[in-house]
């Protein structure tokens, strides 16, 4: 896998830079982005400026290219599904505690209208 998703000799290095530290930043700044009310649109605007920052960290830190359209890719799409997962669990805490008699969870990413129980 080595040339396709990283080019760092190992894949710890990859692990580390874009799946812990850019996963946890895109996942934060899908929270921000949702606790804000923005759309998501904005959200994949921002992680697209992400990747940017973590192909430089992958540059300064370990003789990565900075300027590789492949990895930019590789790495920015990692951190948009990081960004919209932590935006929809947000999202969907927000609709269901917010709005408890409009709307019930319907599972970690998503939720339902409510029903109204006879009797």
């Amino acid at each position: 896998m080595q040339g396709v998703l990283y080019e760092e000799p190992s894949i710890w290095l990859f692990m580390l830079v874009t799946i812990i530290l850019g996963g946890w930043t895109a996942w934060m700044t899908g929270r921000a982005i949702a606790l804000t009310w923005r759309p998501l649109w904005q959200l994949l605007l921002y992680i697209l400026i992400l990747g940017l920052f973590v192909r430089f960290i992958h540059f300064a830190l370990f003789e990565g290219t900075l300027l590789s359209p492949w990895y930019y890719m590789v790495d920015t799409i990692f951190l948009i599904g990081f960004a919209v997962v932590g935006y929809r669990h947000t999202r969907t805490t927000q609709m269901t505690t917010q709005y408890r008699w409009l709307y019930e969870r319907a599972g970690p990413l998503s939720w339902r209208a409510r029903h109204e129980s006879e009797g």
